[in-house]
């Protein structure tokens, strides 16, 4: 079970946009991650290199928390909101629950829950 203080240490560093070092320093080796209904993505590497890619195609991201997250048991719930702005482009924002599994002090594994619609292109 993750303490109260390295669950707000996780959000604090999402939230100051270390993306990659949140992965590096609180997903265990093995790790997975899964957006919605898709496959998951396993092992901590793959995940740096998947969020590494996510970001070369932005400009600018940007993350905030909403409201508290909720901790019980291994089990923790994190609502966020992003901002993507891509190159040139409009900002277009995300809010999406993050539904995690810890084991200790680390995240073994991790659903995004979102609609995809948010983030879509807006009609031509």
């Amino acid at each position: 079970m993750p303490s109260q203080d390295v669950v707000d240490r996780f959000v604090a560093t999402v939230v100051g946009g270390d993306y990659v070092g949140a992965i590096e320093r609180f997903y265990v080796p093995g790790a997975s991650m899964q957006e919605n209904q898709d496959a998951p993505r396993v092992g901590r590497d793959g995940l740096v290199r998947h969020e590494q890619g996510i970001m070369s195609l932005f400009e600018s991201i940007a993350c905030e928390i909403v409201g508290a997250p909720l901790i019980a048991g291994d089990r923790v719930a994190i609502q966020w909101r992003f901002a993507f702005t891509p190159p040139g482009g409009e900002t277009r924002t995300l809010q999406e629950v993050a539904w995690q599994r810890w084991d200790g002090e680390r995240i073994v594994e991790e659903t995004f829950f979102y609609d995809p619609k948010q983030i879509a292109a807006p009609p031509a």
